[in-house]
């Protein structure tokens, strides 16, 4: 009687063993399949467009590169009035949020005496970097360059009074470092028409929005292209309210100035998607 009990107890250990094992081997499969998929090369980024390959060679090379986040929110590094603000610094006029007027009041404070831009490029060299891009205008609507169609710069309305932008260019043309500039054409909470400031100005949508694209962004773009020397790339940042023919607008320009056209450059928009 025990005899029996005790095979039958067996035969089910070893039944329930079986099992066991089919199942493990059948979930180690399931695990090198997935741990192959996970494994295989991935596919080559290609274009129909010959142009646009000619275009993305080099970027696609080069690899490595110094993105460079500048303006006057270096100033409050992320407090305003005592209090610390969410997310990065360079939104803190959003996230205070700060009025325009007060924004302001920081270019009486911005003064880099000890900016040195052949250093800068000397230190990306150094550590292997093929290309260097940098905020031209973030969504504050601060520009790091001498611009005719607004004031509101770095040579105009601060006591450093120089292009930061033409320095660093030139001293890129001198160690052979390709530049590109970031530029915010959506968002620019300085101007009444630009998209983004809801604190000091109406809703976006009852914004006169092109007056601000055709009278400030896109004419600071062509500044960009035609002052600078050769420029690697545009970034563009944030698709907001960038409908209809006004992202074409942005393409025509940058592929039709000769700082760009007939190069390599991509023009990139938004944490980038190049074009």
């Amino acid at each position: 009687m025990r005899t029996s009990r005790t095979m039958r107890t067996t035969r089910a250990t070893r039944a329930t063993r079986r099992a066991n094992s089919a199942a493990g081997l059948t979930s180690l499969a399931a695990v090198l399949l997935i741990a192959g998929g996970f494994v295989q090369p991935p596919r080559p980024t290609t274009s129909a467009d010959p142009q646009k390959e000619q275009r993305l060679r080099w970027f696609r090379e080069a690899k490595y590169g110094l993105f460079i986040h500048w303006g006057l929110y270096a100033i409050p590094a992320g407090q305003w009035q005592g209090k610390r603000t969410l997310g990065l610094g360079e939104w803190i006029m959003f996230r205070a949020p700060v009025p325009v007027r007060q924004y302001e009041t920081l270019t009486s404070q911005f003064n880099p005496v000890r900016y040195n831009a052949d250093e800068w490029v000397k230190l990306a060299k150094d550590a292997g970097m093929k290309y260097i891009v940098i905020t031209s205008k973030h969504h504050d609507g601060f520009a790091l360059f001498k611009s005719a169609v607004s004031t509101y710069n770095v040579v105009d309305a601060t006591p450093f009074k120089r292009d930061i932008l033409k320095e660093l260019a030139d001293a890129c043309a001198r160690q052979g470092m390709r530049l590109g500039f970031y530029y915010s054409q959506s968002q620019d909470w300085h101007e009444p028409n630009g998209a983004g400031n809801t604190w000091d100005f109406p809703a976006d949508d009852k914004k006169n929005y092109d007056q601000y694209l055709r009278g400030k962004a896109e004419p600071q773009v062509r500044e960009l292209l035609t002052g600078y020397g050769p420029v690697a790339l545009i970034w563009f940042d944030t698709p907001r309210m960038m409908t209809g023919d006004r992202p074409h607008r942005f393409t025509r320009i940058v592929r039709s100035l000769p700082s760009t056209a007939g190069s390599a450059p991509p023009a990139t928009t938004s944490r980038p998607a190049t074009t």
